[in-house]
């Protein structure tokens, strides 16, 4: 497999459909977190465990797509940059199995049911157990926030390639931009 100036078609789909969802489902999380008990808000936390089980259900054609097609070249850089670089794209893809599998995993505990799209009911993961559920959802919240951090440095990092260093690196996911230069 020789490297590609940009990405491939399947991992800029991957890419761009794993941050829809990611941009989707974090707001509504926030967003539904602290609203009294109703039915809206027992739709929207439908709406949020189905966006978390289309990001597991996505998380490994994605991991298939970045393990079997090349990746462009990696665009000179200080060895620290590319370093943190790997370590960022690792921990985004754990997180992408951890988020979606803590939030699973409290929903069993804490005894609400997982069912993907309103039809296809997800077995519970672990019994119920409110200290266990209590325990998971402070541990979904923190590995969201995690998430949004490391998010947050992965689009900084893009965009300081894009607008300072003026390389490659963001027109590779965007080919768009490399034509519009």
């Amino acid at each position: 497999m020789s490297p590609q100036p940009h990405y491939s078609a399947p991992a800029r789909w991957a890419h761009w459909t794993m941050a829809t969802l990611m941009f989707a489902a974090f707001p509504l999380g926030v967003y539904m977190h602290d609203l009294p008990l109703s039915p809206l808000k027992l739709q929207l936390v439908s709406y949020h465990k189905w966006i978390g089980v289309a990001v597991l259900l996505l998380v490994l054609p994605r991991l298939f797509v970045r393990l079997t097609r090349a990746a462009p070249a990696a665009l000179p850089a200080p060895a620290w940059q590319q370093k943190v670089a790997g370590v960022t794209h690792v921990l985004l893809y754990g997180l992408m199995i951890a988020v979606p599998m803590s939030g699973w995993l409290m929903s069993s505990a804490k005894g609400f049911p997982v069912v993907f799209l309103g039809v296809v009911p997800l077995p519970d993961l672990v019994g119920k157990s409110e200290a266990l559920g209590n325990f998971l959802a402070s541990a979904h919240v923190t590995l969201n926030y995690t998430l949004l951090a490391l998010v947050g440095l992965h689009v900084a990092a893009a965009v300081k390639h894009h607008l300072f260093d003026r390389d490659a690196t963001l027109s590779r996911m965007l080919p768009a931009l490399a034509r519009a230069r």
